[in-house]
């Protein structure tokens, strides 16, 4: 059986900033599925993100499309390897051209986090949770 996989969709303004910004996080994109309406970001064997420009993103829905800077609509936490990772993702996002948030990494002692604003404000959160806190 085939595991599920995720596909977030997020409008961008410019498909070509955006790639080059997740591109220097380090995440790659799939050739089979991007063009120059969408790009599909590979997060994971599981897991990508569709950014999507957005005359495309507004044939999805009806709806009005939240603006990144001035609401939000979703946040997006993904997990990694340590706590060295989430600065170092923090950093590279910064260094990108997104904004820290919040400013300072948030540390609970089995769960420390940062996050970021991408250039078209959407949030996402980079956590790293100590394996001995995890129950199965």
């Amino acid at each position: 059986m085939m595991p599920t996989q995720v596909f977030v969709n997020f409008p961008v303004k410019d498909l070509e900033k955006s790639k080059a910004f997740f591109s220097h996080l380090g995440y790659t994109f799939n050739p089979q599925f991007t063009d120059e309406k969408a790009a599909c970001m590979v997060i994971s064997d599981t897991i990508y993100s569709m950014l999507v420009t957005e005359p495309m993103f507004k044939s999805f829905t009806p709806k009005t499309v939240a603006d990144g800077h001035a609401t939000k609509e979703v946040i997006v936490c993904l997990s990694c390897d340590s706590r060295e990772k989430v600065d170092e993702t923090i950093q590279k996002a910064v260094a990108a051209g997104g904004t820290a948030w919040p400013a300072e990494p948030l540390d609970h002692g089995f769960m420390y986090y940062h996050g970021f604003h991408d250039l078209d404000g959407h949030h996402w959160e980079i956590m790293f949770m100590e394996p001995s806190h995890v129950q199965a």
